[in-house]
């Protein structure tokens, strides 16, 4: 009883109450312990006027449904108001904005004739590769404008790699180690943007629409 009771830790500063959360037993013994002293214990703290409450929840990870239990839980003490859920720990998704963050290079420019610009990770080119210009990445390459020079996507071996345009008319594409020049899939200009991938060692040119199905984790990232 004595270690159940410790599982949360109620604290008062001038701001209101803390819950600290233990990181370390089962949410289901965090949730009733959490439980037991709302509606048990800790009556001359949990009564009176409105508080405002933050939740502390260390290293443990809480998904928004499990913080919504929390939270029930300690409304049902009516003069309590959830302020802030804190903790230690991020999100897939946060941790996917980071990793994006980091390895994500974003580029105003126009590649001109005679240049050859390389880039680690992926690379959004606001502008346009003219002929005779080369871009190569260690990842995908997604160009807002006219790819109308060499691009380089997967350097280093990503056979995952894409390379996208809003206006693919490329004198040559290099995923990885497999190379395509022009046929007839980009000799004619369209308006719709389009992005060439691998699949079993061929290289495949599909409308933008079709990356969710082809490269879902891609089609995830630049959402």
């Amino acid at each position: 009883m004595t270690a159940s009771k410790n599982k949360v830790i109620i604290k008062g500063t001038k701001d209101g109450l803390v819950f600290l959360m233990d990181d370390t037993c089962s949410f289901e013994e965090l949730l009733s312990d959490l439980r037991e002293k709302i509606e048990h214990s800790h009556q001359q703290i949990l009564s009176g006027p409105l508080i405002r409450v933050s939740i502390k929840l260390g290293k443990r990870y809480c998904s928004p449904e499990q913080q919504e239990q929390l939270t029930e839980v300690i409304r049902q003490q009516g003069n309590l108001v959830i302020h802030t859920i804190d903790a230690d720990v991020i999100s897939k998704e946060e941790a996917l904005a980071e990793r994006l963050k980091s390895s994500f290079t974003v580029e105003v420019r126009n590649v001109r004739s005679g240049q050859v610009i390389d880039y680690d990770g992926d690379l959004l080119l606001l502008g346009d590769v003219n002929p005779g210009g080369a871009i190569k990445c260690t990842g995908s390459i997604f160009v807002l404008g006219h790819l109308r020079g060499v691009a380089h996507a997967g350097v280093g071996g990503d056979k995952q790699a894409i390379i996208a345009s809003a206006s693919l008319q490329p004198t040559q594409l290099r995923i990885a180690d497999t190379i395509s020049r022009p046929g007839e899939e980009w000799a004619v200009s369209t308006t719709t943007t389009e992005f060439a991938y691998l699949e079993d060692g061929k290289m495949i040119v599909a409308k933008m629409n079709h990356l969710p199905r082809v490269r879902p984790e891609l089609g995830e990232k630049k959402a």
